[in-house]
């Protein structure tokens, strides 16, 4: 109908200022109505609506039935983000843009197993873009576990150093699934991962993909470094399994110096005496097969050692006292009897070069983080 009022009033004649030129439209009205209908950033649109109408009341330029349309439509939009976040529907929104940015060459595709170059050249920091290579030949980075976090544990953002340790415990706890024997990775792998960023969160992301890359500068993996369970018998299993929970518990160990938390390091100690018992008993349960019996009864006899002195660890008065113990309850680790019993098993014996930590203290084997 000629003349309708409203956001897209029709103006069968034209509209006409002095000296019969056209009346220009207000530009910042434009834009508003745009972003109004997109809703991708609603707030945005309703500034620049309300910012619309004053210029074109002081101006008497045209698009007034636009910037109101733009308000309208954005706080429409604001009301709907609103809702989405408060009832979870941001989630739903966030699988849907990981689906769309799933494809290949994005941090978002990678799953378990796929091996990857970063265009940066450097796995620390944040990034999106990643190159997809075959794990045969060199590559920057090889993905192990996809893990994802729970609205119930993690109700909100729990902040980006958290969110690192978070990834620490997680992507630390679970490696020896992918790569069951330690020795066998090369020595300058270490533990990197993605993590969602804080904004990221808001749409729904809590996804941690951890990763093998390399501690070198420019430094590359080459062939994959994939070896669990699936790939090794009953007795290297059950040998693997058991060192490895020793592992982890030894990981743990306190950042403070026994001289500034003697009660933290104790019950660290007291923790480490309580896994190798715990192993010890696996490992004595365990069938042996052919040559392997005598070579893992004699390790199992030095973590009996070990476990007293962990134990007097864990008793200890003083820093000096709990050091000796600690000192001797490490000998066994990487020992002559440990390479006796890998190669009985037919497992990796080059012992590991560990890097030089004079910081001491939880997170020592870690390499970092990046933001996605």
């Amino acid at each position: 109908m000629p003349g309708a009022q409203g956001p897209y009033a029709y103006h069968p004649y034209g509209a006409y200022g002095p000296y019969g030129r056209p009346v220009p439209v207000n530009g910042v009205a434009i834009g508003a109505l745009v972003l109004g209908i997109l809703c991708f950033v609603p707030a945005v649109g309703l500034v620049l609506g309300l910012t619309a109408l004053a210029q074109i009341k002081k101006r008497g330029e045209r698009g007034k039935g636009m910037a109101i349309a733009g308000s309208v439509l954005s706080s429409v939009g604001l009301v709907l983000w609103a809702l989405a976040l408060s009832t979870g529907g941001a989630s739903d929104f966030w699988d849907g843009f990981r689906e769309a940015a799933s494809g290949e060459g994005t941090a978002y595709s990678l799953e378990t197993g796929d091996c990857f170059d970063s265009p940066s050249g450097d796995l620390e920091g944040e990034t999106y873009d990643i190159d997809e290579v075959p794990c045969s030949g060199e590559h920057e980075a090889e993905v192990f576990a996809v893990v994802g976090l729970s609205d119930d544990a993690y109700p909100s953002y729990p902040g980006d150093d958290e969110m690192s340790r978070i990834a620490d415990d997680k992507c630390f706890g679970i490696q020896d699934r992918y790569a069951m024997d330690p020795w066998a990775l090369p020595d300058d792998a270490a533990v990197y991962y993605f993590i969602p960023s804080r904004e990221s969160w808001r749409f729904g992301d809590r996804a941690i993909t951890c990763m093998f890359g390399s501690t070198k500068d420019n430094g590359k993996l080459t062939g994959s470094l994939h070896n669990d369970a699936s790939m090794l018998d009953t007795d290297q299993v059950a040998f693997l399994t058991a060192v490895n929970a020793v592992d982890v518990t030894l990981y743990e160990e306190p950042e403070e110096y026994p001289e500034e938390d003697l009660a933290a390091n104790r019950a660290w100690a007291k923790d480490v005496h309580a896994v190798l018992g715990e192993q010890i008993e696996a490992l004595r349960g365990h069938r042996w097969e052919g040559d392997t019996e005598q070579p893992v009864t004699d390790l199992i006899d030095e973590m009996e050692d070990a476990r007293k002195e962990w134990a007097k660890a864990a008793a200890a008065k003083d820093a000096d006292t709990y050091y000796a113990h600690y000192d001797n309850g490490y000998e066994y680790i990487d020992g002559p009897t440990t390479v006796t019993a890998r190669e009985a098993l037919g497992l990796d014996t080059t012992v590991p070069m560990y890097e030089d930590d004079s910081s001491g203290g939880e997170g020592s084997a870690g390499a970092g983080g990046i933001d996605v």
